[in-house]
């Protein structure tokens, strides 16, 4: 057997967790999502301040002109706070709602402004005092008051591939969703909104596919094994140019796993299996044929399946509808090639291609690879009749570090960005 296509449409609350779906070997069709949803953690900072703790200096420097401006109206929940200071940096902020509630939050690594740890209520009174340092050193304090937005009625749907205290393997991208897709003229504001930290720190990248519906945030190279992913995707309130409002912040704190790492070569119809970067196991393999051919590319696993169905019955090829019960399932791709148990090609693996994309592989060696992996895991197929397509799964690791910065909304350092904090 092969190829398993992408099944379901994004439908219904977003927010809610649905499964990867499962179809079939045969042609591209919608997908649902996993999706988690949530507010960033509170962060451990005295409430509403940066800085250290204690009574600070009297400003020596003229007033600061803070924003949001004082007296605005009608601001988006997603609102930083931030101050007019010419070669100056915001160093701490109070920010108060009306009933008294102190608000938490973080300063940007830059100092360009300060960012609430979770969304800003709606229809809410806020009071900010600001402190700035400017290039001399002196410091100026100013406070404005506004006054946040009503809930909008027109949002995006957004989701987020990663689950709390979940452990990865260490090709996982950062994988967000949304629909409809971000305008490409907002995209920056946005990118600016979605946080990553790593610990140990690595740098990374976004990068957005052509039609704005998903962006994956990566490194370099292969996260570090061991390291934490912290993120926020603050897109609550966030105004878009086309009239809709991001919906929801969500959040994850997951961890990444032992290195692990499967390369195919179709010239010799093998699978070499590599922990920690060393050989432990080489598999025959049957990939498809050529007239449903598998993607060359490197191709993180999705999904696991102990058991499942794939069923093709609608396949617009009559050749290619079956229903067929299938164990040790790994998804690959959106378009329906995965890793999985194929007893009945075992007699063609090493030798011959006869799958619809998939990899066949015994099922012994189906078990035993299922028993290794983890969602995140990195396969790379070469040699092949067929490229790798673009957002046909999470293909981050599909381009090289140079192309993939090009697909950032905002410029890029050539070694990668830090963490906005």
């Amino acid at each position: 057997m092969g190829m398993f296509t992408r099944a379901g449409a994004m439908v219904g609350a977003l927010g809610l967790v649905a499964s990867l779906a499962l179809t079939g070997c045969g042609t591209e069709q919608k997908k649902k999502a996993e999706f988690v949803g949530g507010t960033a953690p509170a962060t451990s900072a005295t409430p509403g301040a940066t800085g250290e703790p204690g009574t600070p200096a009297a400003p020596s420097g003229p007033p600061l002109t803070v924003s949001p401006a004082d007296g605005g109206k009608n601001r988006p929940v997603s609102s930083e706070i931030g101050a007019e200071l010419p070669g100056g940096k915001v160093s701490s902020v109070t920010l108060t709602a009306a009933d008294g509630d102190q608000v938490e939050g973080r300063l940007r690594a830059d100092g360009s402004s300060w960012v609430p740890s979770k969304p800003l209520k709606f229809g809410t009174r806020y009071t900010a005092t600001v402190t700035a340092t400017g290039a001399d050193g002196a410091t100026s304090q100013g406070t404005s008051t506004f006054t946040t937005m009503a809930k909008p009625k027109s949002v995006i749907s957004s989701g987020l591939y990663l689950f709390d205290d979940k452990t990865y393997g260490v090709a996982m991208p950062v994988v967000t969703e949304f629909h409809p897709g971000i305008p490409k003229k907002d995209r920056a504001a946005v990118q600016k909104r979605m946080f990553v930290q790593t610990d140990p720190p690595q740098p990374g990248a976004w990068h957005w596919v052509a039609n704005g519906t998903q962006a994956y945030y990566r490194a370099p190279e292969y996260w570090k094994p061991g390291t934490t992913l912290t993120v926020r995707i603050a897109l609550a309130g966030i105004p878009l140019s086309n009239g809709r409002y991001g919906n929801v912040d969500r959040s994850a704190t997951a961890k990444i796993g032992q290195a692990f790492e499967m390369k195919v070569d179709n010239a010799t119809k093998q699978m070499t299996v590599y922990e920690d970067g060393q050989v432990v196991r080489t598999l025959p393999v049957s990939l498809g044929k050529k007239k449903t051919p598998s993607s060359s590319g490197t191709m993180v696993v999705m999904e696991k399946k102990e058991s499942t169905v794939f069923d093709t019955r609608d396949d617009p090829d009559p050749a290619n509808r079956y229903v067929t019960d299938i164990d040790f399932a790994q998804r690959i791709t959106w378009g329906g090639e995965y890793i999985h148990a194929a007893p009945w090609s075992v007699a063609q693996q090493g030798r011959v291609n006869v799958s619809h994309g998939c990899v066949n592989v015994s099922m012994a060696n189906a078990k035993w690879l299922f028993g290794k992996t983890k969602v995140g895991d990195p396969i790379t197929v070469k040699g092949t009749e067929r490229k790798l397509a673009a957002g046909n799964g999470w293909t981050a690791w599909s381009l090289s570090w140079s192309e993939f910065v090009k697909g950032s909304a905002v410029p890029v350092p050539e070694a990668g960005e830090g963490s906005a904090f």
